[in-house]
């Protein structure tokens, strides 16, 4: 996908000219695990902004100020909702998967990577 493609298809993606921009690593790796989910067809872009759009109306309902500092948390809940709804995931595997991520990150020294347990 090109870059106007991108930006056309979710106008609120943060970009500069070269692309999307990211604050943090776990946004860059929710980016692309989206578009790879989407190149192998899985989804459409239409269905991924649907999903996005809902994620993002649902945090504002719960109070989110939406001051720009949230978005890639609801690309993620966007990206946990349509891959359950594809049947990529199960609810019981996302709820193992974070609490894994929790007790490894809670075992993890401050500024080193945090690896999940096989």
């Amino acid at each position: 996908m090109n870059l106007p493609e991108l930006r056309a298809a979710l106008p609120a993606l943060p970009c500069d000219d070269a692309g999307p921009v990211f604050k943090a690593p776990w946004e860059a790796q929710a980016f692309a695990m989206t578009l790879a989910l989407y190149e192998r067809g899985l989804f459409t872009w239409t269905e991924w902004a649907t999903c996005l759009n809902q994620a993002i109306r649902d945090a504002q309902a719960a109070g989110d100020s939406d001051r720009g500092d949230t978005y890639y948390r609801h690309w993620l809940t966007a990206l946990e909702r349509i891959s359950t709804i594809k049947g990529l995931v199960t609810d019981d595997s996302l709820v193992h998967l974070r609490d894994a991520w929790d007790r490894a990150a809670r075992r993890t020294p401050h500024g080193q990577p945090i690896e999940l347990e096989r």
